[in-house]
């Protein structure tokens, strides 16, 4: 008898109900055996016997693959980063204080227009510093009196002083005029923060009340409908080559296009830029996220396209996948495989056409002993 047919007969054996004889208890029926012949196990060739119940309970789903030409691709490191020319910040000027609008500080992910009020900063002096300026700003309104009489005297000799001097008396009225509303704005005025641009408010930095240094970043907006994603590549990547990218964003893969790559070293890699416009692609992904890029590059590679999650890791770490072989029979393959796109690989070495690959419920499948 084959091994296979023996196991199962043991199985069938074991799963029978053994009758106890006249006179004799076996205890409750409850701890009877096993039903070995309903049980997932995996041989000691590494196949693993699923039963259609179990299959069904952790949702084991198969597709035939076939070999096929696909870009080649090349699997980088990046992040998310502010559009230029659609996202901004909103900085202070100096130090000082934190007040909130007549509606209040925005909240991170509302919507604000060009121009509009996000905070107010009052500046923060010492009160020497206030001493000194109120001190200027008394002798300036001095000054000011003084030469508005001048110049009103000019003006009823205007027969005979000369067209200059109430020209240049007018001059100066000015600049005092000017200097003074200067100095008291500085004294008693407030700094309007104003958003740069219209988009949605991505990261609030301050709260009403507190107390900023000049430069502090307090908000930060980026345009919902702009993506950038910056890439390190650590290899010679020429730019010619690079015809787009894709990352995966809950559950789909968002191709971007090109946009460029710099020709300054950061930590010794090249950074490449990829964006997109649409769709709301800025709240999909945050800000600042980390994330994989799928890099299409020019030229085809004949293999086999499977989801991301068809492939796993065997005992011995190395890329696999489950093929159903049999209704409730499923064996490992050893796979060798490239990047292809956000949510699939490809799979250029240890399949054949045909293959019903294992793509929903393989990491279940391979944590079956």
């Amino acid at each position: 008898m084959k091994p296979h047919l023996f196991a199962l007969a043991l199985a069938v054996l074991a799963s029978s109900p053994v009758l106890a004889h006249e006179g004799h208890d076996h205890g409750d029926e409850k701890a009877a055996l096993p039903n070995l012949g309903n049980t997932p196990q995996r041989q000691p060739d590494g196949v693993v016997f699923l039963p259609k119940a179990a299959q069904r309970l952790i949702g084991v789903r198969t597709l035939p693959v076939s070999a096929g030409e696909h870009p080649r691709g090349l699997e980088l490191n990046g992040r998310v980063i502010v559009d230029p020319r659609h996202g901004g910040q909103v900085n202070t000027m100096q130090a000082g204080r934190i007040d909130a609008p007549a509606d209040g500080v925005p909240l991170p992910g509302s919507k604000v227009r060009k121009g509009a009020v996000l905070a107010w900063l009052t500046p923060a002096s010492g009160q020497i510093e206030r001493a000194g300026q109120a001190a200027q700003l008394a002798e300036l309104k001095a000054a000011h009196a003084l030469a508005e009489r001048r110049l009103a005297r000019l003006q009823e000799l205007a027969d005979t002083v000369p067209a200059r001097e109430i020209d240049a008396a007018q001059s100066e009225l000015g600049s005092l005029a000017a200097r003074i509303a200067a100095i008291g704005g500085g004294l008693s005025g407030r700094e309007a923060l104003r958003a740069p641009l219209s988009g949605v408010v991505a990261a609030v930095h301050a709260v009403p009340g507190q107390m900023v240094a000049a430069g502090e970043t307090v908000f930060e907006i980026v345009d919902p409908d702009s993506l950038h994603v910056e890439a390190l590549s650590y290899s010679a990547l020429p730019a010619a080559d690079i015809v787009g990218a894709s990352v995966a964003a809950g559950g789909d893969s968002l191709a971007l296009d090109f946009l460029g790559a710099g020709q300054r070293l950061r930590e010794q890699a090249l950074p490449l830029l990829f964006g997109r416009r649409g769709d709301g692609l800025g709240l999909r992904l945050p800000l600042g996220q980390t994330l994989s890029v799928q890099v299409e590059l020019r030229g085809q590679v004949r293999g086999w396209a499977v989801p991301r999650q068809a492939v796993v890791r065997s005992p011995a770490n190395e890329a696999m996948v489950w093929v159903k072989t049999a209704p409730e029979r499923f064996t490992p393959k050893a796979i060798r495989s490239e990047v292809l796109d956000g949510t699939r690989v490809l799979v250029v070495d240890g399949l054949a056409d045909g293959d019903r690959v294992v793509v929903d419920g393989a990491s279940l499948i391979n944590q079956i002993r």
